[in-house]
């Protein structure tokens, strides 16, 4: 009989890899008032810290938009929470989960709160997600033990890539090796087959984030606009009750208190 407290639901996994990214409108939308990523930044200013704003603009610096992470299939919860930890430690902004397994596993790991400053990305279908990716400009590169599948390091990690990795029970699908651009594999040296998600998430991120500093002298590629608007929503977010102090702020341009609030 399987253990119920093992057992994670649909929606568990659903919460974990969704969310509302930094691209939604939803933002700087407050009634009948767009606003643009330098005016929330400016009303949300008085109430982030100092040592908050240093950090945030030591981690915007490193952000990366080019190196995309995707899981496909994945069924252990606390595997993807330790990949998408793992992918905002490397400066990693969009997080891709193709949710194709029915029954998931629950597990005591956890992001550590990475999933909520990273972009969380959910398809239902391989194909959809590819074209998404592929529209966007990136090139698909599946790990795999495909015989086809060329040494991590003998690709060229410094262009817009998307990396895919396979679930904890299966790896990738054919559909998802087939379909991508390139097959990459970690010459493994013991007679261990392959690592495990987190591991193979961890090894190759650190790898092509590694080629990226030593071509570019950075990792970090945001341009002036995607850092303005990564800055505002990253304020929403250390803000409380962000939406009623921004409604408030721009009810009231003096700095008065009215309706009630002091």
């Amino acid at each position: 009989m399987v253990d119920p407290s093992k057992v994670a639901t649909p929606a568990d996994m659903r919460a974990l890899v969704t969310g509302t990214r930094s691209d939604d409108p939803w933002w700087f939308s407050y009634d009948d008032q767009e606003l643009e990523p330098a005016d929330l930044t400016r009303i949300l200013g008085p109430r982030i810290t100092d040592a908050r704003k240093a950090r945030i603009e030591e981690v915007l610096t490193q952000r990366i938009s080019s190196l995309v992470v995707v899981i496909e299939g994945m069924v252990d919860v606390g595997n993807v929470a330790a990949v998408m930890r793992t992918a905002d430690g490397f400066g990693i902004q969009q997080f891709h989960t193709i949710d194709t397994a029915g029954d998931y596993k629950r597990s005591k790991r956890t992001t550590q709160g990475a999933d909520k400053w990273i972009d969380r990305y959910r398809w239902e279908t391989t194909p959809e997600c590819y074209r998404h990716l592929h529209t966007d400009g990136y090139t698909i590169v599946a790990t795999t033990l495909a015989d086809d599948a060329i040494p991590y390091d003998a690709y060229d990690w410094t262009s817009p890539t998307a990396v895919v990795f396979g679930n904890e029970l299966d790896g990738l699908t054919k559909e998802a090796v087939a379909g991508a651009d390139v097959r990459v594999k970690i010459p493994m040296r013991g007679f261990t087959e392959s690592f495990n998600i987190s591991v193979a998430a961890a090894v190759t991120l650190s790898h092509a984030v590694r080629t990226r500093v030593e071509a570019n002298g950075s990792a970090g590629d945001l341009d002036v606009a995607a850092r303005d608007r990564l800055r505002a929503v990253w304020y929403a977010k250390s803000v409380p009750n962000v939406r009623s102090f921004v409604r408030h702020s721009l009810a009231n341009p003096d700095g008065q208190p009215s309706n009630g609030m002091r």
